[in-house]
């Protein structure tokens, strides 16, 4: 990239930067030190606001790079993400934000040990909130280090790697100063920003197709070098039976993946009561199902106008389609509306970047601190000194990120962000459900059904081509590939849900009925809610 470009998006994201750590600064002198401040913004925001912040959270750089790479490269088969990622809201809206808001204070742990034993369901949940936060961090770090090699021409892994650690570096000082308060107006400003670069995208894309969608299939298309296998099912996911088990294994975790995601529970925790969070939600879908539409065009429009070889030699896992395809919408590499555009395009990715890592890290942090730590020292653990623990965490979850991020640069965002479903699904959302709504639910269950999921989830994984066995994986010089999956969904979600129905059965505690009626009662009406 010519050195305008490389100028003006640095300058677009150094304001960006400038703006939220203004928010962040503003932020930390108002605040008064509390859990509820630094955990859920002292539950002032509207439905509106959260709904916006919740969208935010979600439109990550794996949505705005990722997904429009994969349908870029595979086309039909690629669109799985988008529709996975937005028909996942449904399970949100019907089964999680009300009941979730209702029965927990801040984290998904809170919901489980309302009438279980805290000690070993904190532990198990805290453990299990920490690892889907990491993988999903690692994710927003490679997209970062994929933009930074774009824009430098491909030539510094040096720039790659302080790029990575810069983020990880902002993410901190937003967390911990600001908690979440701060982190959920960076999430209002990111949103709005991402919609409308989206939007701008998509209009300059079907206005160079004259609004003819056909003509833009037909185009991608041909370009694809797959004729019509390009706009069919199979092309990623059709070669063989594991290919096609591979395919229903990520539907699968895209789907239920949400409803565990550890952010994105936090978020119901922001407003007053379960109603807002239940408006949140509704909200959050229609501003996601509108971006997720786009995606398609945007996916399609880099195939057809860039073309797949361009956007494969760029970056071999297609996560630089969408700011090739502005740089192209704009007049070309040398034109000042390509420079202008293309920088926009990277600014907004970058700020979609550290924002979605500041949620996703006060998150984890949270987890660490009222779950972890909290659960270890119960008696001695004051508020405060809470909050002083999830200021470290931050730091520590922080470097673990950016390590991960470092070593896994060239591995698809979107596919990365499947793998933080993936164990969400298997750990989180089996202990949350049963909680919910069945009423002979027990401690064992509760502590089987989180590690039932999540250790076949990251075993399986680490034993899938993802990690090793192929030229593609983490360790391609190695081969320890036992499991053919690259989403091991398919086999570790049941085992969740199985591992918390055996433990129940096994268990010799009897559940007790008054704290699950008290739980039911405060789930459906909110009577008792903080």
């Amino acid at each position: 990239m010519t050195g305008n470009h490389q100028t003006l998006a640095l300058l677009l994201f150094s304001a960006f930067v400038a703006v939220t750590l203004a928010i962040t600064t503003w932020v930390s002198r108002n605040r008064h030190g509390s859990a509820e401040e630094f955990y859920a913004g002292g539950r002032l925001f509207s439905p509106m606001e959260n709904g916006f912040a919740i969208a935010g959270d979600y439109m990550s750089a794996a949505s705005f790079l990722g997904i429009s790479g994969l349908i870029a490269l595979f086309g039909y088969d690629g669109m799985l993400y988008s529709v996975g990622f937005l028909v996942a809201w449904l399970v949100v809206l019907f089964l999680v934000a009300e009941l979730v808001r209702n029965c927990g204070r801040f984290t998904l742990a809170d919901v489980v040990a309302a009438r279980m034993r805290e000690r070993p369901v904190r532990i198990a949940a805290g453990t299990s909130s920490v690892t889907v936060s990491v993988l999903y961090l690692v994710a927003q770090m490679v997209g970062a280090g994929s933009l930074v090699a774009l824009l430098l021409g491909g030539t510094s892994e040096a720039a790659q790697t302080w790029t990575v650690i810069g983020v990880g570096a902002l993410m901190v000082i937003y967390v911990s100063l600001g908690g979440m308060r701060a982190t959920t107006w960076i999430q209002i400003v990111k949103a709005v920003l991402l919609l409308s670069g989206t939007i701008v995208l998509t209009v300059l894309v079907l206005v160079r197709f004259h609004g003819n969608f056909d003509q833009l299939l037909l185009t991608a298309a041909e370009r694809s070098g797959h004729g019509e296998k390009f706009l069919a099912p199979g092309l990623k996911y059709g070669e063989d039976w594991t290919a096609r088990f591979d395919f229903m294994s990520l539907g699968l975790a895209l789907v239920l993946g949400t409803a565990g995601l550890p952010h994105i529970l936090s978020r119901f925790y922001t407003v007053p009561t379960a109603r807002a969070a239940r408006r949140s939600v509704v909200w959050s879908i229609g501003l996601i199902g509108g971006f997720y539409l786009m995606t398609i065009v945007l996916g399609f429009g880099a195939a057809a106008i860039v073309g797949p070889e361009a956007v494969r030699g760029s970056n071999a896992a297609g996560n630089t389609a969408v700011p090739l395809l502005a740089l192209d919408l704009g007049g070309g590499e040398n034109s000042t509306g390509g420079t202008v555009l293309f920088a926009i395009v990277a600014a907004i990715a970058f700020a979609t970047i550290l924002a979605v890592v500041a949620g996703i890290t006060l998150a984890s942090s949270a987890s660490v601190a009222h779950d972890l730590y909290a659960s270890l020292r119960r008696r001695n653990a004051k508020p405060r000194s809470e909050v002083a623990v999830a200021r470290l965490a931050a730091v520590g979850i922080g470097v673990v990120a950016i390590g991960l991020g470092l070593l896994a640069r060239d591995l698809n965002v979107a596919f990365l962000v499947g793998l933080a479903f993936a164990v969400a699904a298997s750990a989180n959302l089996p202990v949350l459900l049963y909680s919910l709504f069945w009423r002979g639910f027990t401690t064992r269950g509760a502590v089987w059904a989180v590690y039932g999921g999540l250790i076949p989830a990251v075993v399986l994984v680490l034993l899938s081509p993802v990690v090793s066995g192929s030229p593609a994986s983490l360790f391609p010089g190695v081969d320890f590939q036992y499991f053919p999956l690259q989403n091991p969904g398919l086999v570790s979600i049941p085992l969740g849900f199985l591992a918390g129905w055996l433990g129940t059965v096994t268990s010799a505690e009897v559940a007790d009925e008054a704290k699950h009626a008290e739980t039911e009662v405060r789930s459906l009406t909110g009577a008792g809610a903080a």
